[in-house]
């Protein structure tokens, strides 16, 4: 049964973003906020001391004309100015637009008309080019902010016109609001009604335009409130905030923050993450799946590198963390051999796993995609608790989450406090509760065909829950195929047993659809595979000559017969290949949160995918 929670903390919701970070402000006034990298170390700043950043920008976009709902841009990587840009908008009564910094510039230009917004926000010179390129696109355009500081790729003083100003620059139009309107913030905030547009979150779809989602004060609020009324995290934890903030998970920690109190780092650069998580020492973090498939996969593939005794300990060590791990799930005493080893191989081998991440981690939080549960059993082995959440932009990020002291792995946990899950025709998970959008910018049909007169979320997931009220998803409804055969196939299932098994993936993508069998693409980590060449005669050889080579086919073919010995027949992977590059961002074949545009790579790929079936 899920953990007991008052509920009546929906009766007292802020009434919006910008009175639950002023109510912070007052509350934690001289607490650390958050800390962020300049140059080699880090800064800290305090709530007072951001809440004083944030109204004078919040000032300073009022004299830029900035009206209530009416949208600004962020066109940026996560980072310290993200958080106070998008802060000022919520108490200037604006709504933020989020652009991925990746976003080409035809999509940036199609997001900010689309959406209509006034200002943006650019990090640097390169999200600047985009704007002046499409700039006849954008008439409603009138005032660009620049994040302009000594970090790498800033924007500088060359870049600083008539259209183009500075921070600084808006901060100080926000000292001369200020002094003639002192109250002005605190008015606005108090004005702003909780059903009022808060957000505008674009979804990168896999085809077509990307569609605007409404998100309003209510949503955002509720969902810290509701992390918060579990008693997860308080104002003693500290986050570690690399997710993109133009992407609703990195949104949600931000509310989830405003509500607890703790403080955060924040550093958006991915290839830092490890390093970062070392120095800052965590005791949460928010991931994607593909962040801890990475991390198991660099350990073990480490460990095997190393041979001999310490392999064997380490193998050792695993074995018997899952097998007391088991023990312990299913209400079975240990035997005291048996807890005497594990205390030894805590010692030798998962008091390091636990280092590596900063050895204060309380749990991680993983979302936006399925966690393989064989990677959440290693880790839970090694002493980290991964915790799943599931949900959608569509519904501020949050819809059911895992509790530290009520979880099952291979669930997504309960539905929030507050809020309702049930499963559809179909098996569809549908989702209601304050969290849910308004629809969708300028697209009544599409919103009409994803919320139900009654107000529930067609999330188009298939799923189910358990006697217990925990949520398990199998995929993407649209994802499922069926064979010629009949036989219907979760591809995402298959593709996340891949990655628990073989330590090099980067990605498998499972086809079949019509078909007699079913088929894979697969690509190798780079970083992964450097290590592997080193170690085996190929140091030097560039990433295609590496992942074409005999060996390494041969390497792959293991573990794909491994990966068929755990599928049923219909589901096995009769043939398959290895792409000589990775999927990403540039190539359209991933999303910029990092999902898998499966009918991109089938298109792009077509040809190698028919001769599977056809030689």
């Amino acid at each position: 049964m899920p953990v007991p929670i008052d509920t009546s903390f929906l009766d007292h919701l802020p009434q919006n973003v910008a009175v639950q970070f002023l109510d912070r402000v007052r509350a934690s006034g001289s607490a650390e906020a958050f800390r962020f990298p300049r140059g080699d170390s880090w800064e800290s700043v305090t709530w007072d001391e951001a809440g004083k950043r944030v109204r004078r920008l919040a000032a300073g976009l009022v004299a830029l004309g900035v009206t209530q709902e009416q949208r600004v841009g962020i066109a940026s990587n996560t980072r310290y100015e993200w958080v106070l840009a998008d802060l000022a908008v919520m108490c200037a009564g604006g709504a933020t637009t989020t652009v991925y910094p990746s976003t080409n510039a035809e999509d940036t230009a199609y997001i900010l008309a689309d959406s209509d917004s006034h200002v943006v926000f650019a990090e640097d010179a390169e999200q600047l080019a985009k704007l002046r390129e499409r700039r006849a696109e954008l008439p409603a355009l009138t005032k660009v902010v620049a994040f302009s500081d000594h970090e790498g790729g800033s924007t500088g003083d060359d870049d600083l016109d008539d259209w183009v100003i500075s921070m600084e620059t808006l901060a100080a139009l926000g000292d001369e609001r200020l002094a003639a309107e002192p109250g002005l913030i605190d008015d606005i905030a108090a004005s702003i009604q909780p059903d009022q547009l808060a957000t505008l979150i674009y979804t990168s779809g896999t085809t077509g335009k990307p569609k605007g989602v409404r998100l309003k004060h209510r949503s955002w609020v509720y969902e810290g409130e509701a992390i918060k009324a579990q008693g997860i995290l308080d104002e003693t934890d500290l986050q570690f905030l690399w997710l993109p903030m133009a992407h609703s998970f990195g949104k949600v920690l931000l509310s989830t923050q405003m509500a607890c109190g703790f403080a955060t780092a924040i550093d958006g650069r991915v290839d830092r993450i490890v390093d970062n998580l070392g120095v800052v020492k965590p005791t949460f973090m928010g991931a994607a799946p593909r962040i801890f498939e990475k991390a198991h996969g660099r350990i073990v593939t480490m460990t095997a590198s190393e041979g001999g005794a310490k392999k064997k300990i380490f193998d050792q060590a695993f074995k018997v963390g899952l097998e007391v791990d088991r023990r312990k799930r299913e209400g079975q005493s240990i035997p005291l051999p048996l807890k005497a080893q594990h205390a030894v191989f805590d010692k030798l081998v998962f008091s390091k796993v636990r280092e590596r991440f900063g050895g204060r981690v309380r749990f991680f939080i993983s979302g936006s995609a399925a966690l393989n549960g064989e990677i959440a059993s290693w880790f839970h082995a090694a002493g980290i608790l991964i915790l799943e959440g599931y949900g959608l932009t569509e519904n501020a990020a949050g819809a059911a989450v895992g509790h530290p002291s009520d979880y099952k792995i291979g669930t997504v946990g309960h539905a929030m406090p507050g809020s309702e899950i049930r499963i559809g025709e179909g098996d569809e998970v549908q989702v209601r509760g304050p969290h849910v959008m308004d629809g969708y910018h300028n697209l009544p049909e599409e919103t009409a065909a994803t919320l139900t007169e009654d107000g529930w979320l067609r999330t188009g997931d298939k799923g189910s829950l358990d006697a217990d009220g925990f949520l398990t998803i199998t995929g993407r409804i649209k994802d499922l195929f069926k064979t010629s055969g009949g036989k219907y196939i979760a591809p995402s299932a298959i593709e996340s047993k891949f990655k628990a098994l073989c330590p090099y993936t980067s990605q498998f993508v499972v086809f079949g659809n019509e078909r007699n069998f079913v088929v894979a693409l697969i690509t190798l980590d780079p970083d992964a595979m450097a290590t592997w060449a080193e170690e085996n005669g190929m140091g030097g050889s560039s990433y295609t000559e590496i992942v074409s080579s005999q060996k390494v086919h041969a390497m792959v073919g293991d573990y794909v017969e491994q990966l068929n010995e755990r599928l049923n027949r219909w589901e096995t992977i009769k043939k398959w290949e290895i792409l000589d590059h990775d999927l990403s961002i540039e190539s359209g074949e991933l999303t910029p949160s990092m999902k898998v545009k499966r009918n991109v790579v089938e298109d792009n790929h077509q040809q190698l995918i028919s001769s599977f079936y056809t030689a």
